[in-house]
């Protein structure tokens, strides 16, 4: 594992940072907005906190490099001495989820509107203290879901065979459900683990209830048949399965249960 190294900013170099970077944010809304004016019936920037920090990440790599501003020539000079800059999803304090940059010891928030837009865009933390973590387990991730997206989530026992790969369904208030979450992280989490990291959220979930069930199998009997969505059995036992059969390391049998994943929201 890569040691962090230790970066020392004062308070006023915090403050020209987070200056350089509300500038860059705001050259990101421009674009942004148009395309995503809102998000399940919410004003942007509210839920494009991915969209937001992946653009303004993407204007910090594309400026670094000829800046004069002084916010970003920090940034830049702990780069040219070793510093590594990249994006991370994770938990922030367990209440939300959030993606961020990582500045080597810093926590950095370029969509720090996107829950309550009464805050600052750019807020920029110690690590230590914003208390952002990686997501460690499939238990951690409910237990910030179910308050944070106001959800119930049940284990995926619709398409056992996804399972392994995707172990959670969610059903919200209005009693839509769906399956999920299909991020890089969550993925990686799953596959890392050989699927033990399934394997456990599954065992202490409920299964769905039947209703949610009826309209699903509605949905599957209209889609052109596919073994990741179609076939049935236990959960669990796939997951077994998969790990004695090493599917964590094949990479086409993967590309084949996220195109069945794909397959079925087209089909929603």
């Amino acid at each position: 594992m890569t040691k962090t190294i230790n970066i020392d900013f004062s308070p006023e170099q915090i403050d020209l940072i987070i200056q350089d970077l509300a500038y860059l944010r705001l050259i990101a809304d421009v674009e942004l907005l148009p395309k995503y004016p809102h998000f399940d019936g919410k004003h942007y920037p509210l839920g494009r906190c991915k969209e937001i920090r992946d653009k303004v990440f993407t204007l910090l790599q594309e400026c670094l490099s000829k800046t004069q501003k002084p916010g970003l020539s920090l940034i830049r000079e702990q780069i040219q001495k070793g510093a590594t800059l990249r994006t991370q999803w994770g938990s922030l304090r367990d209440e939300y989820f959030q993606n961020a940059i990582v500045f080597e010891n810093w926590y950095i928030d370029v969509s720090n509107d996107t829950v309550n837009p009464n805050k600052p865009r750019v807020e920029i933390l110690p690590l230590i203290d914003a208390n952002f973590s990686i997501i460690s387990s499939f238990e951690q991730f409910v237990k910030v879901a179910r308050s944070y997206w106001n959800v119930k989530i049940y284990q995926n026992n619709i398409f056992p065979a996804l399972s392994p790969f995707m172990p959670l369904f969610y059903v919200n208030r209005q009693g839509r459900g769906r399956i999920g979450y299909a991020s890089h992280d969550c993925l990686a989490l799953a596959m890392n683990s050989h699927f033990f990291a399934s394997e456990s959220v599954l065992s202490t979930l409920p299964q769905l209830p039947e209703d949610v069930v009826n309209k699903w199998r509605t949905i599957l009997n209209e889609l052109p048949h596919n073994d990741f969505l179609h076939s049935q059995g236990d959960p669990l036992s796939y997951c077994k399965q998969y790990r004695k059969e090493e599917r964590y390391l094949d990479k086409e049998f993967y590309d084949k249960a996220l195109s069945a994943y794909f397959q079925l929201q087209k089909g929603t």
